[in-house]
């Protein structure tokens, strides 16, 4: 074969490599959540307990009762989705509580709660991403979830990011033990 074949054959192999790399940046998946919920002393809720679940979506919502016990009731994923839906149309009209300044530190309501945190898998993902953009959503959503779960994820997400390499073209090659590091950084 002839020097420029080679170069040829190389430089396409180095391309389909990169392009290769690329494909394999994990998509995000919105997963069904059991969450539990709880309201605090002023009224307002917030996610003390998360974890991703292969059923539907539910909830657990410990309130206060009358007397000012603490009581648990069950919430299905349809009652989830029903609060989430209304809160959303109070997104796009502006008037939720997901878009004030500073709305997730002391909680949030009860609906706005729920879509904050499980708007992805109980309305689907381009609105939960469409949410997640939103950077004044996006900033309640994460302080209204003190769940173990969401520290843990946000540290894996932050991690991989700062684990993830440049490919030879520029794009994020992520790098694994099981793969051999290469000529063009894969």
């Amino acid at each position: 074969m002839s020097i420029s074949r080679n170069v040829l054959l190389g430089s396409t192999g180095a391309l389909m490599m990169s392009v290769l790399a690329g494909c394999e940046a994990p998509q995000e998946e919105q997963k069904n959540r059991f969450l539990v919920i709880e309201q605090q002393a002023n009224g307002k809720y917030v996610v003390v307990e998360e974890m991703p679940t292969d059923g539907p979506s539910r909830a657990i919502i410990r309130e206060y009762d009358a007397n000012g016990n603490m009581t648990e009731r069950f919430m299905n994923e349809d009652e989830m989705k029903a609060l989430a839906e209304q809160e959303y149309q109070k997104v796009q009209n502006g008037t939720s509580e997901t878009l004030q300044d500073g709305a997730g530190s002391a909680g949030m309501g009860l609906a706005g709660t729920i879509l904050a945190v499980a708007a992805g898998s109980l309305l689907g993902n381009m609105i939960g991403n469409a949410l997640m953009n939103n950077k004044k959503f996006s900033r309640n959503s994460a302080t209204s979830n003190r769940s173990a779960y969401s520290r843990s994820a946000a540290g894996k997400s932050s991690a991989s990011k700062s684990s993830a390499k440049k490919s030879f073209f520029g794009g994020s090659a992520k790098s694994s033990s099981a793969k051999s590091g290469g000529f063009f950084g894969g």
